[in-house]
């Protein structure tokens, strides 16, 4: 396994692969203050996504580098719902989703696939297995990171189910490093749900 890794960095510009770490750190970082509802969640995730639209977009992957431009957009938009005004300060509530929501979190899923796919077509890039994984995959995060910014606790559901998909697809892309950090992704998303659930229901009056 380890052999593995290694090899996939055999030909990789050292500066690339420091680019990675980078983006490696400040991602699990940037979980890791979702997880304790820290606010630093969004300045962390703009580092992570701003380097990832340009790894991506020097190995070719238009879904992963598009889905990692709509967080940055995304980051900026969470980063002002959950400041509500003042600098580093968190005053949004942690809630479930309406139906009104899940509707649009659905349509956000939907349109993601339709849009990703159509680039995919505009460009006459070559659609294979792996790039209707990440078409699929990028629907999923679209709508979990926009329940994110409205401090939806179904984010993580949506966050565990993409995790799990993409953990294999980056190690066969020969992107370890990614494909570990959503390893760590998936572990810290189920342990964000658990710990925000027993915040939610601290604060759901009980019948």
């Amino acid at each position: 396994m380890i052999d593995f890794f290694i090899e996939a960095y055999k030909n990789v510009p050292l500066w690339h692969i420091a680019l990675e770490f980078i983006a490696f750190v400040f991602g699990i970082l940037s979980v890791w203050f979702a997880k304790k509802e820290n606010i630093w969640v969004y300045p962390t995730g703009l580092i992570a996504t701003v380097i990832s639209i340009y790894l991506f977009y020097t190995a070719g992957y238009l879904g992963d580098m598009m889905i990692n431009a709509y967080f940055s957009i995304m980051s900026i938009y969470g980063w002002y719902l959950w400041s509500q005004g003042t600098i580093f300060e968190d005053n949004l509530p942690i809630t479930r989703t309406n139906n009104k929501e899940k509707i649009i979190a659905f349509a956000l899923f939907v349109v993601t696939i339709l849009v990703v796919f159509g680039i995919y077509k505009f460009f006459d890039y070559p659609i294979h297995t792996d790039n209707y994984i990440d078409i699929f995959s990028s629907g999923i995060f679209f709508a979990g990171m926009w329940l994110m910014a409205k401090k939806k606790i179904e984010n993580w559901t949506l966050w565990i189910i993409g995790d799990i998909i993409v953990v294999p697809l980056y190690a066969y892309r020969g992107l370890g490093m990614i494909s570990l950090q959503y390893l760590i992704f998936t572990i810290l998303a189920i342990s964000a749900y658990l710990e925000w659930k027993k915040t939610l229901d601290k604060t759901v009056p009980q019948s």
